[in-house]
């Protein structure tokens, strides 16, 4: 029997015109070109016919997104200088923002990608859901133009945005702040261990400052352990965060 070329995909749907309805609509979006949004939520395990895969549109997303972003600040906090508005640009396109839209808008359910991929659980890591937002925005700006990616981005964005109140400083710059004030020297981050499979991994750090007891916190990355980190060596020195 000859093998169907589609059997190392996943069963998301993806390959119907019904699940590509399913996701226009969720995107507010009406696509002339199909081709950009299958090329946006497919994983380059999933591009079995070589017809490209999300990564170069990503590419082109994030561009998008930050310029965007920069304009909804620029208009929303018209008396920020300069360096605010790029803390908070920095906090509101990060990939940890960038993925928990994808997965509020449950984008893993859309994409294509191989079996063994499948069972990894690569459709839920955070990166491959932030480069897939990418892609996505990336896809509506290229079949809808400006206007298009900007109605997504401002109906997924915009409330964040404005709750941002102010300027959001992150728990190691605030510890780097706090120790250089002290005259204790910068911190030191070290990696203790990491748990958990591939797909799901749990890392933990430890925080050192020269003349106090070092502290450990765990997370999802270890960008993420290392804020946990620091945020609780700042909550036992009792330091306002």
């Amino acid at each position: 029997m000859r093998k169907n070329k589609h059997s190392e995909q996943t069963a998301s749907g993806l390959g119907q015109s019904k699940s590509l309805n399913e996701l226009q609509q969720v995107l507010e979006h009406s696509f002339e070109d199909k081709g950009l949004l299958r090329r946006a939520v497919t994983h380059a395990s999933g591009d079995t016919k070589g017809e490209g895969d999300y990564q170069r549109l990503e590419f082109v997303g994030d561009r998008v997104l930050g310029l965007l972003v920069s304009e909804m600040l620029y208009e929303t906090y018209s008396s920020d200088p300069e360096g605010d508005l790029a803390v908070r640009l920095n906090a509101l396109v990060c990939s940890d923002f960038c993925a928990e839209v994808a997965g509020k808008l449950k984008f893993s359910d859309y994409m294509v990608l191989s079996k063994g991929e499948s069972r990894s659980g690569t459709a839920v890591r955070k990166a491959v859901l932030a480069d897939m937002c990418e892609a996505v925005i990336a896809a509506l700006y290229l079949d809808g133009g400006y206007d298009a990616a900007r109605h997504f981005v401002e109906a997924h964005w915009r409330g964040p945005l404005e709750r941002m109140v102010r300027p959001p400083r992150d728990p190691k710059t605030m510890l780097q702040e706090w120790a250089q004030a002290q005259k204790l020297g910068l911190p030191r981050y070290e990696e203790e261990g990491r748990e958990g499979p591939d797909h799901a991994p749990l890392f933990k750090i430890k925080v050192t400052i020269s003349g106090i007891p070092p502290i450990s916190a765990s997370g999802t990355s270890k960008r993420l352990a290392e804020q946990a980190a620091a945020e609780a060596l700042l909550t036992r020195e009792e330091v306002k965060i």
